[in-house]
């Protein structure tokens, strides 16, 4: 299946998408799609939310990052098969906190990649270190008793990859190493950090698993397994948190 890269898309109302010509990345892979991070910047070398501000009249506290701990740019997307949902809003509908509605009910804001497709994502300004604990949350929108699994990996150059072990066939043990799993409580409106791997919900991963002290690029590819009601979508992408950032 031939690799569908991305051209870079503006902010402004009413203006074309142009192509990215720089490489921030210094590794010859190209980041074709960024998203515009505000002023929260990359400042530190740990996504340590560390403050919340007041919402008004909700009443529920706003998560304030810094350094801003999500993907914002993508290298690649190969869709699979049955892939398509979320793509109107894609590159967008993968950035920043994972929006999940409540209660540990799947989100809709997601990117399905399809069976076997395969998604190549990037933080723009630092690279992702092995930290103490999990260093990476990975949120798709599972429900109890549906799953999708994916299997994860990351790598410096965007050629050569490390995964961490998925056991995709293992329903029965919760498909352990995998991503896709887990419930998610986080939400860019609920107060609950989505670097919090006690509260955020979502799939944890810890670079010592696998020997890995630092990487520039995650890679999430579908298991391959289909949905369990024989629905065709595979994977579905609602966003990637960092724990550990250094920045470049």
């Amino acid at each position: 299946m031939s690799l569908l890269l991305l051209l870079a898309c503006t902010r402004g109302e009413g203006e074309p998408p142009a192509p990215a010509t720089d490489d921030p990345s210094d590794s010859g892979v190209p980041v074709v799609d960024t998203a515009d991070t505000g002023e929260t910047g990359h400042t530190g070398d740990t996504a340590d939310s560390g403050d919340t501000g007041d919402s008004g009249d909700t009443g529920v506290p706003v998560v304030v990052y810094d350094p801003w701990p999500f993907i914002d740019a993508v290298v690649a997307f190969t869709p699979g098969e049955g892939a398509g949902y979320g793509q109107d809003r894609f590159p967008d509908v993968v950035y920043g906190p994972p929006e999940a509605p409540g209660g540990g009910a799947g989100s809709l804001d997601v990117l399905a990649l399809g069976v076997g497709g395969t998604i190549v994502v990037t933080f723009r300004e630092a690279d992702l270190l092995d930290g103490d604990g999990v260093d990476l949350l990975v949120f798709e929108n599972p429900f109890t008793g549906w799953a999708e699994p994916g299997v994860v990996g990351v790598s410096t150059d965007g050629e050569t990859w490390v995964e961490w072990p998925c056991a995709a066939d293992d329903a029965a043990g919760g498909y352990p190493g995998c991503a896709g799993v887990a419930l998610v409580y986080a939400s860019s409106t609920n107060g609950i950090d989505a670097t919090d791997p006690e509260a955020a919900g979502g799939d944890p991963f810890d670079l010592a698993d696998i020997g890995v002290s630092q990487a520039r690029f995650v890679r999430i590819r579908d298991a391959g397994l289909g949905s369990p009601a024989g629905v065709a979508s595979g994977f579905d992408l609602d966003a990637i948190a960092a724990r550990s950032l250094q920045p470049r």
